[in-house]
């Protein structure tokens, strides 16, 4: 009989809901590929070919997410950051780590070792990816959302992570929603600080984690050392409907239509999600003939 991998990542009480914010524990901070001295050799592979974003220490909670970027406290290459984030004043985003090799497999494994519990809740795992973030004392990750289910890792340091649940239209709105998916636009997801009473908070330290949903908003706040946190994400048959579904839902927008909620009007969702499948696949047929690419990590063919 074969044998199932063990979870690297054990779930909180309660069960598994794919679209429940949720504690979680792991069992990598310890990891060799995510000490330091791997960690800068990584990055120093990365930043050759432009797979880091960076952000300093004056970005706050409300600034817009795609604009943190621009902000640059000093001109420190990427690697003197790593040799020194206690004063560096950074945050470094180390993006789809899975584009090297090494971490590809580590990536894979961590994901496999989940996915005979997720398949049961939530079928499909696809376009699994890998994210590390390295973060000097002090720095704010802005209000944002993705279009991923995460699993959010402690690896060193601490940090406050502040998370909304996927359904909280007041935090996010469905039109925020749409705008996202279809354009890849977050300039509807506005901060306010009001926002903090309905959020759920976590302390994480090393071995602690979060569950995020799909489009669940999350803002994060460091800690007063250096910080390493792992972001392990992936795509299922659910996330992908629920974003044709906002897609087609913009694209009604557009046309001077005001449709009801993703999920509140079954057969309205039900005949788009056939329109937008069928648009998709014509999509892909144009583009590669007819193959259909491996839809196993996040670089491949989306």
């Amino acid at each position: 009989m074969q044998m199932l991998p063990q979870p690297l990542i054990t779930l909180g009480p309660g069960g598994f809901d794919p679209w429940r914010v949720q504690a979680i524990r792991h069992h990598l901070a310890d990891h060799p590929l995510l000490q330091m001295p791997q960690l800068r050799a990584l990055a120093s592979r990365l930043d050759a070919i432009g797979s880091i974003r960076t952000h300093g220490n004056d970005a706050t909670a409300g600034t817009p997410f795609n604009e943190a970027t621009r902000l640059h406290p000093n001109r420190r290459s990427v690697a003197e950051s790593m040799a020194d984030m206690e004063d560096a004043k950074v945050f470094l985003s180390l993006l789809n780590v899975q584009i090297d090799p090494l971490y590809r497999e580590f990536v894979g494994a961590v994901l496999n070792s989940m996915r005979p519990m997720l398949d049961r809740h939530d079928p499909g795992m696809c376009y699994r990816g890998g994210w590390i973030f390295v973060s000097s004392p002090r720095t704010v990750t802005p209000f944002h959302f993705d279009k991923e289910h995460n699993f959010l890792l402690q690896i060193r340091g601490s940090k406050r992570v502040y998370v909304w649940d996927a359904s909280d239209t007041v935090v996010a709105s469905e039109l925020a929603r749409d705008r996202f998916h279809h354009a890849h636009e977050r300039k509807l997801l506005l901060w306010d600080e009001a926002f903090r009473a309905r959020a759920r908070v976590f302390d994480l330290r090393p071995g602690e984690g979060a569950y995020m949903p799909s489009t669940s908003p999350h803002m994060v706040e460091n800690g007063d050392e250096t910080s390493v946190t792992m972001s392990f994400t992936y795509y299922t048959d659910a996330t992908r409907r629920d974003a044709l579904l906002h897609k087609a839902h913009a694209m009604l927008r557009e046309k001077g239509f005001a449709p009801p909620p993703v999920g509140s009007a079954a057969l309205l969702d039900a005949g788009l999600l056939l329109l937008a499948q069928a648009r998709k696949l014509w999509r892909r047929l144009a583009r590669h003939g007819g193959e259909s690419g491996s839809t196993a990590f996040a670089e491949d063919d989306r």
